[in-house]
């Protein structure tokens, strides 16, 4: 009778621990699919937002009705019990398929189709996949006890992290794909005969606008132009902010606090704002269709940013620094050109190139002071390709590709130092 006893309490004891490891375990395909299908229920939102505006309305009712289907698979999706759900998310999973197809048959077979179709179409074709993989079947069934509850914890160790990263890329593929796409079709547009703006991508290919651009005596007065302005707003910007971001961080004055909230305060009219005080400004003083006109309110405008980010940098450098400097016999000149600017050669190089790129793309001011064809900036003397009637659309893009190269090696060669540098700044403020 004691034998009973013990074995069937062992027997209860081993019921009982294959019920909790049945509840505690997951496989990593059901965890990851609840994870995947809240995003795929999300992009197909916004899949039929768009499809609405395309006035595509059969397109839409399939992709509502797919999405629908996509949330009850989320909805019951397979716990430990009961083992129909698998089926019941099997068979979700071929209808919501079925929607996607047929969606894709209400499109015009782009690009874009296909990728939003994919949002429809791949997670329930994984969710079959997954559904049929042994472990899953076997989990779904309440077949999982200890012993394999103990291997697919090892199983999951290993390929939640792979999934993880999975999804990882794909969104960073995503938010990738809405940078390069308008890039790519400039590109095409630049290398592609004629002025059209549509066509495949790489269909054709011809060098003859960028033999217009730079066979054109305007586009290097253009660059010309804009290198004055930009490199002469970088040393007078330098040349007021280095020393005002070191003095806002360094000395206790009346009106220091009063001064930065101003700083900022301006930063957040618009420009169109002061455009007719600065152009009467401009005309008083004789410098319409100057460059030292732009400069100077170019200048002005980087000002605020600049000060702000160098004193934000300078708070991090030690004040014993200048103290044992003083301790040596150093003027407070001394410290500052011998001590600080060496040290702060990373900030003031980046708010440097800052200054440069926004002087560089800066239209409206450039448009509105300058009405000479010899004194336009790149930017303004760009618009000048597309007038109302007969858009150079290759011309421009073209232009716009021979502009963007040099800011684009600037970016890569100091990419290291304008994340050290913006993050150093960010430390103190």
């Amino acid at each position: 009778m004691n034998n009973l006893i013990s074995t069937n309490s062992n027997s209860n004891k081993q019921v009982s621990n294959n019920n909790i490891a049945q509840n505690w375990y997951q496989p990593a395909e059901i965890i990851i699919l609840k994870r995947w299908l809240i995003y795929s229920i999300g992009a197909n939102c916004l899949i039929s937002f768009g499809e609405i505006l395309r006035d595509n309305l059969d397109a839409t009712y399939y992709t509502l009705a797919g999405m629908i289907c996509l949330t009850l698979m989320r909805y019951i999706l397979p716990n430990s019990t009961p083992s129909w759900n698998r089926w019941l998310l099997i068979s979700l999973s071929i209808i919501a398929m079925f929607f996607a197809l047929f969606s894709f048959m209400e499109t015009e077979k782009t690009l874009y189709d296909i990728w939003s179709r994919a949002w429809l179409f791949i997670p329930p074709l994984l969710s079959i996949i997954w559904m049929f993989n042994a472990r899953v079947k076997l989990w779904c069934s309440g077949g999982a006890n200890q012993r394999r509850a103990q291997e697919g914890l090892r199983i999951n160790s290993q390929l939640l992290p792979k999934y993880d990263q999975l999804g990882t890329h794909i969104f960073l593929l995503h938010g990738l794909s809405l940078i390069l796409l308008p890039v790519l079709w400039v590109l095409d547009v630049s290398i592609s005969p004629g002025n059209a703006l549509g066509g495949l991508i790489a269909d054709e290919f011809s060098l003859e606008h960028f033999e217009y651009i730079l066979n054109n005596d305007a586009f290097y007065i253009w660059s010309k132009n804009s290198l004055i302005v930009s490199f002469g707003t970088v040393v007078t910007s330098l040349v007021l902010a280095v020393p005002a971001g070191y003095a806002f961080s360094r000395y206790n004055f009346r009106g220091r606090k009063e001064s930065m909230r101003l700083f900022m305060l301006i930063q957040m009219f618009p420009g169109a704002i002061i455009l007719v005080p600065y152009f009467m400004v401009m005309k008083t003083l004789g410098l319409l269709n100057s460059s030292i006109g732009l400069i100077i309110i170019y200048s002005v405008s980087a000002l605020p940013i600049s000060v702000w980010m160098l004193k934000g940098y300078f708070d991090t450098i030690p004040k014993e620094l200048e103290e044992a400097a003083m301790l040596d016999g150093c003027n407070q000149f001394q410290i500052f050109y011998r001590i600080i600017l060496p040290l702060s050669v990373t900030a003031i190089s980046i708010t440097a190139l800052i200054g440069f790129l926004a002087a560089w793309n800066e239209f409206l001011l450039a448009l509105v002071f300058n009405t000479s064809n010899e004194m336009f900036t790149l930017p303004v003397g760009m618009a000048s390709l597309i007038p109302a009637t007969g858009q150079r659309w290759g011309d421009f893009a073209a232009a716009s590709v021979l502009v963007s190269t040099p800011i684009i090696v600037l970016f890569i060669y100091f990419q290291k130092s304008l994340i050290s540098g913006l993050s150093e700044g960010a430390v103190k403020g």
